[in-house]
């Protein structure tokens, strides 16, 4: 059974940075698609970034440019460059080939 634990998340200044890491166990990693998403408070869940086994990256239009995803062993990463009030949200990292399992998300708040 996989389990994910995201850390990382804080409270943060516009322009500021954080990066989150998930912690992934219970299935062979390497051969896995990761990605985060996030809910804001009243929304649903928005899919923020993907990161492909072999590398390949794609991210939504809303954090282009600012957020790198990453990969390495068992980890993945978000780094989150240049935050912005609208990117308050609890971050989630999921493996997409394991639909019903979520971790408890890391929160993140920009403040303006």
């Amino acid at each position: 059974q996989v389990q994910l634990v995201e850390s990382g998340g804080g409270l943060v200044q516009a322009g500021g940075s954080l990066r989150l890491s998930c912690l992934v166990s219970g299935i062979n990693f390497a051969l896995e698609t990761v990605a985060w998403y996030r809910q804001a408070t009243g929304k649903g869940r928005e899919l923020v970034a993907t990161i492909l086994r072999n590398g390949g990256k794609s991210y939504a239009d809303s954090v282009e440019g600012r957020f790198t995803i990453s990969r390495d062993n068992n980890r993945g990463y978000l780094q989150m460059n240049s935050l912005k009030p609208e990117d308050t949200a609890v971050y989630y990292c999921k493996i997409p080939s394991r639909a019903l399992s979520w971790g408890r998300g890391t929160p993140v708040t920009v403040s303006s």
